[in-house]
């Protein structure tokens, strides 16, 4: 069972305030988060992906906290060298967005990462 003391767990939460910092402030330093970089990098990708989708809910529509943690969750499906299996990814985010988000953040975020690894097959390889 996964506890809110877990490193892996912690660095998510880290990378995710980063990214969050970043959605207000574009040229915040991102020195000390090299994922958060790297997420920044891929932004472009991952909010395209999030457009398809999530169609009802423009990016400029979802709150910044649940587009830093669908950034990061969709990053780590996507492009991270080494993979977690799909299900820790979707779980990280689910949990992170309960802790911090809205009412309505937890479900909106596993709704998203689904569909995305419905439609990039994604399951197989989890």
């Amino acid at each position: 069972m996964k506890l809110k003391s877990d490193p892996r767990h912690h660095a998510r939460v880290e990378t995710v305030k980063k990214l969050f910092e970043y959605s207000f402030q574009a040229n915040k330093d991102l020195k000390n988060n090299e994922t958060a970089k790297a997420v920044i990098k891929k932004q472009k990708t991952i909010d395209s992906l999030i457009s398809k989708n999530a169609p009802a809910w423009p990016i400029a529509q979802i709150a910044p906290l649940d587009i830093s943690i669908l950034r990061l969750a969709i990053w780590e499906l996507m492009f991270k060298t080494i993979k977690e299996p799909y299900k820790v990814i979707v779980d990280e985010a689910v949990e992170i967005a309960k802790e911090y988000g809205s009412e309505s953040s937890p479900g909106f975020i596993n709704g998203v990462l689904g569909a995305i690894i419905k439609s990039k097959r994604l399951v197989a390889s989890g």
